[in-house]
């Protein structure tokens, strides 16, 4: 049986107290910490970097942190964010000069390694490099900002990752991100994912608890 698992963006967090914030949303059933890294560059956004990660590892964050790079270029800032104390580090192989390469940074850092696939990248970038991966991160809206509605054709696109990893690499876990809620959560994991970012879903509510005990019982159903 699948281990289906919920990662807020603290892309929507109170950046004002955000290590009490974050220790709020695990208190509350969350399972990993997830950092959209924008950089103004290859996504018109611009957020945080690997100092935030490593506050939050001071501030006493144990749970995993799963660091999605919206950069160009990656190499220096997957190392920067392994420095930090990252537990999982995906990117996006048209910010990649070399996307072996960058997979081999990622994994020679003891970290998890993913590739992000946007609504229009086609799942051939996989095809030689699906061995090495340890996730597949598919976007469900196109990379830059948070509170965006979910890109229903991406229910299509899990379901074809979900066949190609199960012949290459079983092991490999799918995550969604983007326009996840309560009201998506299952038809999403019906289709094959795993993983679940969740932002505003989760950090604009009152009572993160009971958002995710919501999502657990949408999951529990799949």
């Amino acid at each position: 049986m699948t281990t289906h698992l919920i990662a807020p963006s603290i892309l929507s967090a109170d950046f004002a107290r955000l290590g009490e914030d974050v220790a709020n949303v695990l208190s509350a059933g969350a399972d990993i910490v997830h950092f959209d890294v924008m950089d103004n560059h290859y996504v018109p956004n611009l957020s945080f970097g690997a100092p935030i990660c490593q506050a939050l590892r001071n501030y006493g964050i144990t749970a995993p942190i799963d660091v999605h790079l919206m950069v160009t270029p990656v190499d220096s800032l997957i190392e920067q964010f392994i420095a930090a104390g990252a537990s999982m580090i995906s990117f996006h192989p048209e910010a990649s000069l070399h996307v072996d390469r960058s997979i081999e940074l990622i994994k020679n850092g003891r970290c998890q390694a993913g590739l992000v696939l946007n609504p229009a990248t086609p799942l051939s970038v996989l095809e030689h490099v699906i061995h090495k991966l340890d996730y597949v991160l598919l976007m469900s809206v196109n990379p830059g900002f948070g509170g965006q509605k979910f890109i229903p054709h991406t229910l299509d696109k899990i379901r074809q990752v979900k066949s190609f990893i199960q012949h290459r690499n079983p092991h490999v876990k799918i995550e969604v991100d983007g326009g996840i809620n309560t009201q998506n959560i299952q038809e999403v994991a019906a289709a094959g994912a795993d993983m679940f970012v969740a932002g505003s879903a989760i950090f604009n509510q009152p009572d993160y608890a009971a958002v995710i005990k919501t999502m657990r019982e949408k999951l529990a159903s799949v």
